[in-house]
């Protein structure tokens, strides 16, 4: 009979083990299928990209490094390191990081220990205490106890919140993905402006050199008595009206320059770029892409697909709501009034199981699971929203890199044209063969020309960049943070230095000391003008 009892025991006990198991291995999230979406069969903008594969498509995740220009690649490594929003950024991933390891923590067993102590003395007057009781007057307790308690999820409602945690961890990288593909794109767009305004500004400073050569021209005419004075009227205006207009480049100029040293962590009081006269930027051909892997190059669509995959797991932790939440707690320890505790008569110890199921309360739980439902479509059509509207980016930087290449050379023309009649014109004007006016209509015009024509070019170098951006700029989905290195921002025994964590995807929070120095020192000012004087 004995034998049988132990058989029966370890039967009982090992059916216990199997619906244990079967029971955690219930996750009521719906099945997750991202959606697919049906591609158009060609890019209306052409050149670039392609629908079909075959060539390389990823771009190097230095991209700017295309435009060749070393100041450019210089400001761009200290904006990655110095930026105070990227750093920011950051650290959002990191608090994400230790989010999910809190949800994470919620799988296991949770273990305290507890000891106290107290003593009491009570008064020779109190209420029934008779006279001549001989009731003890004093009282002292030590008591040293652990506890446990565990809630087996047997409904992945547990294991559902911490993927949720982990897609957000996954969220906050593709966050701080696009936010640095963001600062790359504006600061590298901000210095081609930057490039473009020096251009300009070139352009002023010629012309108004040839304006000052055209009034020493019309007061010696006007002093040989062959031109009147209107004309000399009228060349002082073309020259004051230009200087007034490279007053406003220089403005715009300063304006930008004081943008771009926000943007590599400087004061804009200390901040210089040396100035140039021309835009120098290489027109190389840009990397092929496709249109079905766009969706695993941008960060900013990546993080709408997590956002929709945590919306997944929130309706398994709704349905969870609907079935019995269990507990297990156990308690064990020892009190006495003195500090002779290792007796087990002195022992105590409380264990107990708690199921809940809430029987009724007003549809709060239906609501939720509605909610759930309603929140993931919602996500769903945000997500098409931002494939869309991804298309639509790349769509239009194909569009203005290809209308711009031809514009500059329509342009081109332009100038040339509005040049040669600017010289004939003033060589008329300087034989007596015919008046000013028609000289001041030529200059305006060759001077409206250039000015388009650096206008047209930085546009078209802009463009490249917005394309480049709309493109991934060399990021892709496999760079996301996997695994391990999601939930563990620290080792499993580690208690101290945790004021950092080890970087994740690439991401760090260890800051830059040089973060802290917002002069822009000499040698960086010395490093920039140097590289803008060989040029």
């Amino acid at each position: 009979m004995r034998g049988q009892g132990a058989r029966l025991f370890a039967s009982r006990l090992m059916l216990g083990a199997c619906l244990l198991s079967v029971l955690a291995g219930c996750d009521m999230a719906p099945r997750y299928k991202p959606a697919t979406f049906i591609y158009p069969d060609n890019w209306q903008g052409g050149g670039v990209m392609q629908p079909a594969g075959g060539a390389n498509t990823m771009l190097d995740q230095r991209w700017w490094t295309v435009l060749g220009d070393p100041e450019l690649n210089a400001l761009e490594e200290q904006a990655m390191r110095l930026n105070p929003d990227l750093q920011a950024q950051a650290e959002a991933f990191l608090q994400a990081r230790d989010l999910a390891m809190e949800a994470k923590s919620k799988l296991y067993p949770q273990i305290g220990g507890m000891a106290g102590g107290a003593k009491y003395k009570g008064s020779d007057h109190r209420l029934w205490r008779g006279a001549g009781s001989t009731g003890p007057m004093y009282m002292s307790s030590e008591q040293y106890s652990g506890t446990a308690t565990w809630e087996p999820d047997f409904w992945s409602a547990i294991r559902n919140k911490t993927r949720m945690a982990k897609q957000n961890v996954q969220e906050r990288a593709a966050d701080y993905a696009a936010a640095r593909l963001s600062l790359q794109a504006e600061l590298a767009s901000d210095y081609v402006l930057l490039r473009g305004l020096d251009a300009q500004d070139a352009v002023y400073r010629d012309s108004i050199r040839y304006y000052k050569t055209a009034v020493q021209i019309t007061n010696m005419r006007l002093s040989g008595a062959i031109a009147p004075g209107m004309d000399v009227s009228r060349a002082e205006a073309q020259l004051y009206a230009t200087q007034a207009q490279e007053t406003d480049i220089l403005t715009q100029r300063d304006v930008v320059e004081h943008a771009i040293a926000i943007l590599v962590n400087q004061a804009p009081a200390a901040f210089h770029i040396a100035p140039v006269d021309r835009l120098g930027f290489v027109q190389g051909p840009l990397p092929v892409a496709l249109p079905s892997t766009l969706l695993e190059r941008r960060p900013d669509i990546v993080a709408a697909e997590r956002r929709m995959a945590q919306a997944n797991r929130a309706i398994g932790v709704s349905r969870a709501a609907f079935y019995p939440h269990i507990t297990f707690n156990a308690m064990t320890g020892f009190m006495d009034n003195g500090f002779d505790l290792a007796s087990l008569s002195n022992s105590m110890y409380q264990f107990g199981a708690q199921a809940l199921l809430p029987l009724f309360q007003g549809g709060l739980r239906r609501a939720d699971l509605q909610r759930s439902w309603s929140q993931y479509r919602e996500k769903e059509d945000l997500y098409r929203s931002t494939v869309l509207d991804a298309f639509k980016e790349v769509e239009d930087g194909l569009t203005r890199v290809n209308r711009l290449k031809v514009q500059v050379g329509q342009q081109s023309s332009a100038v040339d044209a509005a040049v040669r009649t600017q010289g004939m014109t003033m060589a008329l004007y300087t034989g007596g063969l015919t008046n000013y006016l028609d000289v001041v209509v030529a200059q305006v015009a060759a001077l409206n020309a250039r000015i388009a024509l650096v206008q047209t070019c930085t546009r078209a170098v802009q463009s490249r960049v917005e394309l480049i951006r709309a493109l991934g700029g060399g990021w892709s989905r496999q760079q996301l943070p996997q695994g391990d290195s999601v939930l563990m921002p620290f080792k499993p025994l580690q208690y101290s230095n945790l004021r950092q964590a080890p970087a994740a995807g690439g991401i760090s929070t260890v800051r830059d000391p040089a973060s802290l120095d917002l002069s822009a020192g000499t040698k960086t000012r010395a490093r920039l003008d140097s590289r803008a004087t060989h040029r």
